[in-house]
């Protein structure tokens, strides 16, 4: 098994301090880097895991707290293992945390993280991949779409409101895009129907992105997560499949 290094950072940001995990291999070498945007539940156990996982596949990735303005990751208070009993107390206070990044915002700290990684000696040379869960999807194609010189691949999982009516949909960004991109949506997943699916495809197409969408039967909002109820073992597993081959195509 590879050895691996996990240590806690902070990301200096035009608007304050980022708090961040950051996992490599600990072979003292620079590895191909992984910028991984978190769910809505944010940075804790679960996503150091996921961490861990890519980086013993010889990725340096990084996992920043994008609620940092909110505080330290937990930025609320979170069970072992999040239950739908659980979930309409967290979001409650999750909301207005979360109405709070706006896209403007969050490119700005998309900025600070990168410039943070091609900076980092345990991060190769140029361009990064981008991961992203939930939210994080969302955040991965707006970073893909507003800095395509410095995002070689990036990929999206259960992500929700990626091709909505709104004038700042992140798909409204494809002409942008030089990465590939893949999506993996959820068919029980209410945040990204298939009139959105459509709609993703369509531009995604349109603009000539090498992309792939692939809806996983079965599966539900999360089905990433192994701290929460969503948890799919089959379709979590294809995620990781597919993630690592785009990975290797990309690197």
């Amino acid at each position: 098994m590879t050895a691996l290094q996990g240590i806690a950072v902070d990301i200096p940001t035009a608007d304050g301090t980022a708090d961040a995990y950051l996992a490599h291999p600990a072979d003292g070498e620079p590895h191909p880097a992984v910028l991984l945007y978190m769910d809505a539940f944010g940075p804790r156990p679960q996503l150091r895991a996921m961490a861990d996982r890519l980086a013993g596949a010889g990725y340096t990735v990084l996992v920043p707290n994008v609620f940092y303005r909110h505080g330290r990751a937990p930025v609320v208070e979170l069970p072992e293992f999040i239950d739908p009993g659980a979930r309409p107390e967290i979001f409650e206070r999750l909301g207005p945390i979360m109405r709070s990044l706006t896209t403007d915002l969050a490119m700005r700290d998309a900025d600070a993280y990168l410039r943070w990684l091609a900076d980092c000696p345990a991060a190769a040379d140029g361009p990064v991949a981008l991961t992203g869960y939930c939210m994080g999807a969302r955040l991965a194609l707006f970073t893909a779409g507003t800095y395509p010189d410095r995002v070689a691949a990036a990929a999206g999982f259960h992500g929700g409101r990626l091709a909505t009516e709104d004038p700042d949909s992140p798909h409204l960004l494809a002409d942008r895009v030089s990465a590939e991109l893949y999506f993996a949506h959820a068919d029980q997943d209410a945040s990204m129907p298939p009139e959105q699916q459509q709609r993703l495809e369509a531009a995604l197409t349109a603009a000539g992105v090498r992309h792939r969408c692939e809806v996983y039967p079965g599966a539900h909002h999360g089905y990433t997560q192994a701290d929460t109820a969503a948890y799919d073992r089959d379709a979590s597993e294809r995620h990781w499949a597919a993630l690592l081959d785009l990975l290797k195509r990309t690197f």
